[in-house]
């Protein structure tokens, strides 16, 4: 698969959750105290990315 989203544990003991295409990382989220916190975070991506508006700052 060339995308998908991980749920891994840090050097801190947390949860987060990462998107990946083509084996490069694109993004990671704050840490969780708790998977489901993690799994969250991605269905919130899942649901409100497609619709979410690009800001350009530069």
């Amino acid at each position: 698969m060339a995308h998908k989203f991980e749920i891994y544990k840090d050097k801190a003991g947390e949860f987060r959750a990462r998107f990946s295409y083509n084996s490069e990382i694109m993004f990671s989220t704050q840490g969780y105290s708790s998977k489901d916190s993690a799994k969250n975070a991605i269905a919130s991506i899942q649901k409100n990315g497609p619709s979410a508006p690009t800001e350009d700052n530069s």
